[in-house]
C-alpha cells in the first residue's frame, strides 16, 4: 500500500495478461508534436492541444496562496497543503488520460508510427518552458512505443535533428527555417504550398521509410498571399 502527496492510497498488483497483435491492413503515420496542436499527423489530422495545466493555473495559484498564508506546521496548513496536491494530481490524471486515449487510438489505427525524438529538455530551459511541460511529450512517446510493441505494431523515432519543417515532403528541396508565425508557405522549387505542421509529420514519416503521401500536406495558397 502505497500513499502519495495528495492523500491517495494505491495497491499494487501483478497480473500476467496474454496479449495479440492487432491484425487487418492499417496505414502508416507519422506525427509532429507541437503546442499550437498537440500532435499533426501526416494524413492532415490535427488534434488540439489539452493544455491542462494552463487551464488549472488560477485554480493551482489560489492554492498555492492558501498554503503560504496559513500558519508553518498548523493543521489548517496541512489541509491546504493536500487540496493543493490534489488540484496537482488531478491535472496529472487528465493528462495521462489523454495521453493514453491518443496512443491507443494511434496504435489500433496504423501498422507504423513514426515520431520526431524532441529535445524536451533543452525546450523546457527557453522560454515555452511551461507550455512544453503541459504537453507531456515524453510521457505520450514512451506510451505509444510500449503499446506498439505490446501489439505487434512498429514505431521509430526519428532524429531530433532532422530538418522536417524546414524541407518539402514533395520534392525534398530544404527551403531553411522558418518562424513560428509562418504556418504555410510555398516551395521555392516545386511550386507547392504547405502547411507546416502536416509536411513535418509526412517528413517523419518518410524519414522512418514509411509507405506515405505528401497528398496531406498540400494547401491552397493565400488569397492574395506571397510565398513565404
Amino acid at each position: 500500500m502505497i500513499k502519495d502527496a495528495s492523500g491517495r492510497y494505491f495497491a499494487s498488483f501483478v497480473v500476467d495478461v496474454e496479449t495479440e497483435p492487432i491484425s487487418g491492413e492499417a496505414p502508416e503515420i507519422g506525427v509532429d508534436l507541437g503546442l499550437r496542436h498537440f500532435a499533426v499527423l501526416s494524413d492532415g489530422t490535427k488534434i488540439e492541444a489539452p493544455r491542462l495545466l494552463r487551464r488549472a493555473e488560477e485554480k493551482l495559484k489560489r492554492a498555492q496562496r492558501s498554503v503560504t498564508r496559513k500558519e508553518a506546521g498548523s493543521a489548517n496548513r496541512e489541509k491546504a497543503r493536500i487540496k493543493l496536491a490534489r488540484a496537482h494530481v488531478r491535472v496529472a490524471d487528465a493528462r495521462r488520460d489523454f495521453h493514453h486515449q491518443l496512443s491507443t487510438q494511434l496504435i489500433r489505427e496504423n501498422q507504423a508510427i513514426a515520431v520526431e525524438d524532441l529535445s524536451v529538455s533543452g525546450l523546457a530551459r527557453t522560454r515555452l518552458a511551461k507550455s512544453v511541460l503541459d504537453a507531456g511529450w515524453s510521457s505520450f512517446v514512451a506510451m505509444v512505443e510500449y503499446k506498439a510493441a505490446v501489439h505487434g505494431r512498429r514505431f521509430f523515432r526519428i532524429g531530433r535533428f532532422e530538418p522536417t519543417s524546414q524541407t518539402c515532403s514533395k520534392c525534398e528541396s530544404k527551403d531553411g527555417p522558418k518562424p513560428l508565425h509562418v504556418r504555410t508557405w510555398q516551395c521555392k522549387t516545386c511550386g507547392l504550398w504547405l502547411d507546416r505542421d502536416v509536411n513535418a509529420a509526412v517528413n517523419v514519416a518518410q524519414a522512418a521509410g514509411l509507405a506515405v503521401t505528401a497528398c496531406g500536406a498540400q494547401v491552397s495558397p493565400p488569397q492574395g498571399g506571397e510565398a513565404h
